[in-house]
């Protein structure tokens, strides 16, 4: 279930961090994929694709090193909000550092949206607050603002990094968030996200799935009687 900004929910379960290089782009976008579905396929199936296989929005939209707050905002030429999903956060016992602490894992689902309400790009993120200060920290837990626009107002150098492209096909949990009021198969709806990570200061401190809401004439072509 869909919820605000301010829930308490802490459903989602938080796996072990992205240490393993030997992850591949699938394997990263299951793994994140699957803090808020269980199975991960109920959320969606993942295939790696290149850049030049992506088309256009969804290319320009994805295949770059910056934030994606940025870039919605950019193609849409207006301000994006924050809708919150699912959220789970505080120290959580299987992501020690190496040092044997805790690690402060923070991890939400979102929906960022247009002026209109309409979703427009979804997102997983998974940071260690550990790399920010009290008050950006803060700031991320009251999820009132988009996480790229946070990070750039305090100041942090970031680098994000280790980007892979996607090509996503839509299972139920995605076509409930992506088009209630519609009567869509699982299955049929195809789009492009990626997998991302950003550095703080040099450390890497924050995973992403970040996935395009599919454009209305996908959903156009596949759309049977609307829900009444």
């Amino acid at each position: 279930m869909r919820s605000d900004a301010n829930s308490n929910d802490t459903s989602l379960r938080v796996p072990r961090g992205s240490e393993d290089e030997s992850f591949g782009a699938v394997d990263r976008a299951v793994r994140l994929a699957s803090l808020c579905s269980d199975p991960a396929s109920l959320f969606a199936t993942f295939r790696s694709v290149e850049a030049a296989a992506v088309p256009e929005p969804y290319r320009r939209l994805l295949d770059h090193h910056s934030h994606m707050t940025v870039t919605m905002e950019r193609f849409h030429g207006s301000p994006v909000s924050l809708q919150v999903v699912q959220v789970a956060g505080g120290a959580v016992a299987d992501s020690k550092q190496s040092n044997g602490s805790l690690a402060a894992w923070y991890a939400r689902e979102i929906l960022l949206v247009g002026p209109d309400a309409n979703p427009l790009q979804h997102g997983i993120v998974r940071i260690d607050l550990q790399h920010v200060d009290d008050v950006t920290a803060a700031a991320i837990r009251e999820a009132q603002i988009p996480l790229g626009r946070i990070l750039i107002n305090a100041g942090l150098l970031r680098e994000v990094h280790r980007v892979s492209l996607l090509e996503v096909t839509l299972g139920p949990h995605l076509v409930s968030l992506f088009s209630p009021q519609e009567t869509v198969a699982a299955g049929n709806i195809h789009t492009f996200g990626r997998v991302a990570e950003i550095s703080l200061n040099g450390t890497s401190a924050v995973e992403l799935l970040e996935i395009v809401v599919p454009f209305r004439s996908v959903w156009t072509a596949h759309t049977s009687e609307p829900l009444a």
